[in-house]
């Protein structure tokens, strides 16, 4: 199994499509077919809770004409289908105009980024219960304090065709798979949660290489070791971010304000700010949709451009922001790979892949040792950014105190709270320990897979919504 060419629909009924979409006065028309199918399995406390399967397919079909953009989607893969939605879509686009044009697809096709070994719909489901099973029981051994263990795992094969009036032809397959465990322990300090994931851009044989026990075992130290933790300090305090961990509060404080379509709507702390110096000469800050397994990664975005390396800060200077095709053909240039859209329901947008922190020369463990006081944060959760201003609060779930150039006691659960381009000017070591880890990333109602890391770094100063008294 595996093609990665599938016949989503008929070439001729795509070119027909792309012919009706130009006959009303379309400058650019773009049909994208997807089918994807998916599998989900949930197990909470020694038992399955939901066991799903999906399979969705259709097709999107887009017209521009000047600044305005038609869209529709059609489950309707037939010839009939697929034209009636381009005429819909030129509809919206631009009323009346004439002419006909006809496009002949010259079709592409790229080297894969990656080969899968194992296809996932492959696997009996009972063989992925198992996997969860282990996890659960796993978890359990680690500790008596634990109470409760949550695992879920997740699969998706994605098959896609895109094409479009300058001629495009192109098709990718693109497998994902997911492996996750939450915990609770209970003990004089409440209910604590820990929590360890595995994702990667693979097939089944994710479960070769990395072990559902060793991920158990992790979200269950974590959950334990919070039982004894003491309030975190409230204040402004160096923050030694532990590798991989920080991905997300750049892509969120900082990778968003640096996608055209916010830098455009004037909604970016960084408008205006191409060639200036925006972070410490530390920082070089790049998204890249190539990279290995990564949950970001992709042959191609959904608009048929080949994923490539963009590096968006080079050595604290502000180089380029991420494209998507339209936002790109507006401005004059070409798209950076950077146009990804949820399903064939929604229109592309520009967003990120895999935006990372490029690792630095200290080693991780002298840049704690360098540290008198602080926090050491190993874990970061979720948050909020005010893109426009780049402000964020994120939650730290995993945090321990600096005392003395040493980690010392586990802390709370508390808030870190500060502006994306002030950290970045802030930060004043890295270390060469580099790690990704993936995430899911929402805008305008969208969802897409995303990766994100840093190495071990040092932020100078930032704000500790703690609750410790000084």
């Amino acid at each position: 199994m595996g093609d990665r060419d599938p016949v989503l629909a008929g070439r001729d009924a795509i070119e027909g499509a792309l012919a009706a979409a130009l006959a009303r006065g379309g400058e650019f028309a773009e049909v994208f077919v997807e089918d994807r199918s998916s599998t989900g399995i949930s197990f909470d406390d020694r038992r399955v809770e939901e066991l799903s399967s999906g399979r969705d397919r259709g097709a999107g079909i887009r017209v521009v004409v000047g600044e305005t953009t038609g869209f529709a989607h059609t489950a309707d893969l037939s010839t009939r289908g697929l034209h009636d939605a381009a005429e819909a879509a030129a509809a919206v686009a631009h009323a009346g105009g004439g002419g006909v044009r006809s496009v002949a697809l010259v079709e592409r096709k790229d080297d894969p980024v990656g080969t899968i070994g194992i296809y996932p719909e492959d696997i009996d489901k009972a063989r992925k219960v198992e996997l969860l099973a282990r996890a659960d029981d796993e978890a359990r051994a680690t500790s008596g304090s634990i109470v409760q263990v949550s695992a879920g795992y997740g699969d998706s094969r994605r098959r896609i065709v895109i094409a479009n009036s300058d001629g495009l032809y192109v098709a990718d397959d693109q497998v994902r798979t997911r492996f996750a465990v939450s915990c609770v322990a209970s003990g004089d300090g409440g209910l604590q949660t820990g929590y360890e994931v595995l994702a990667r851009t693979i097939g089944f044989e994710l479960f070769d290489r990395f072990s559902v026990e060793a991920a158990a075992k992790e979200a269950a130290r974590r959950a334990v070791g919070k039982l004894t933790a003491r309030p975190a300090p409230s204040g402004a305090c160096p923050v030694v971010i532990k590798g991989g961990t920080g991905g997300y509060l750049f892509h969120e404080a900082c990778g968003h304000g640096l996608e055209a379509d916010h830098v455009i709507k004037d909604a970016s702390a960084f408008r205006g700010r191409l060639g200036t110096k925006v972070a410490s000469p530390l920082v070089t800050l790049v998204d890249d949709g190539t990279v290995g397994e990564s949950w970001g990664t992709s042959t191609i975005d959904d608009e048929g451009r080949p994923a490539q390396r963009n590096v968006l800060i080079e050595n604290g200077v502000l180089t380029e922001y991420m494209w998507d095709y339209l936002r790109a053909r507006q401005d004059g240039r070409e798209s950076s790979g950077n146009g990804r859209r949820q399903s064939y329901q929604h229109l592309p947008m520009v967003r990120m892949t895999n935006t990372f922190l490029l690792a630095g020369t200290e080693n991780a463990e002298e840049i704690v040792s360098q540290t008198p006081f602080g926090v050491y944060l190993a874990k970061l959760g979720g948050g909020q950014v005010n893109t426009a201003t780049g402000d964020f609060v994120f939650g730290m779930t995993e945090a321990y105190l600096i005392e003395g150039g040493r980690i010392t006691e586990p802390l709370r659960d508390a808030n870190l709270i500060g502006n994306g381009p002030d950290v970045l000017m802030k930060i004043d070591a890295i270390a060469d320990d580099f790690d990704m880890a993936p995430g899911t990333c929402g805008k305008d109602g969208q969802s897409v897979a995303v990766g994100s890391g840093q190495p071990t770094l040092r932020v100078s100063s930032v704000t500790i919504g703690g609750t410790a008294r000084g």
